[in-house]
């Protein structure tokens, strides 16, 4: 974020998440102890109860869906569809990484031309196509590669990793 010029703060601290501008729901770790720690510190109720744009990134976007296969868990249900684990057919491997596209692209998140461009993956789950779904990729099958309902985004894949694409998607974010 630093390159963007933007400043940000790591925080659990409910009060200075609901007075930030914009949120980042990162996601590193596993789904079911993660849903565990932010029930335990409040955290669940207060990232759906946010007005601000919100952007999940990775499991934080499968966390605000409905349910993840992975621990079996309940999500935040922002999102009205299921994470699932990747079973390829085709001689793929798990978990999908590396670069792969993003296509059919919606809303203010791929301003700039970003159809078709490459983007950076590490998972091993990934959410159904629903309503919200608003880019695709397709690996082994298609599914939601972003999603966005009311001021929550969300992306499968790092843009803090995606180079020049993923530096525009960050500034899309930060100017909703």
């Amino acid at each position: 974020m630093e390159r963007l010029g933007v400043a940000y703060l790591t925080t659990n601290d409910k009060t200075k998440i609901q007075q930030a501008d914009k949120v980042i729901f990162p996601g590193v770790g596993e789904a079911k102890n993660t849903m565990e720690y932010l029930k335990k510190e409040g955290l669940d109720l207060l990232i759906k109860s946010l007005k601000q744009p919100v952007l999940g990134i990775c499991l934080g976007m499968q966390l605000m869906c409905l349910h993840s296969e992975e621990g079996d868990v309940d999500g935040l249900g922002i999102f009205d569809t299921q994470v699932k684990l990747f079973r390829p057919t085709g001689g793929e491997k798990v978990p999908h990484m590396g670069w792969n596209t993003i296509t059919e692209l919606k809303g203010a998140l791929f301003q700039g031309a970003l159809e078709e461009k490459y983007v950076y993956f590490v998972h091993s789950y990934y959410a159904d196509l629903c309503q919200e779904t608003i880019a695709k990729t397709h690996y082994s099958l298609p599914y939601s590669s972003a999603l966005q309902k009311d001021n929550f985004y969300a992306t499968q894949f790092h843009p803090e990793k995606s180079g020049d694409v993923g530096e525009q998607i960050l500034r899309n974010f930060i100017n909703l």
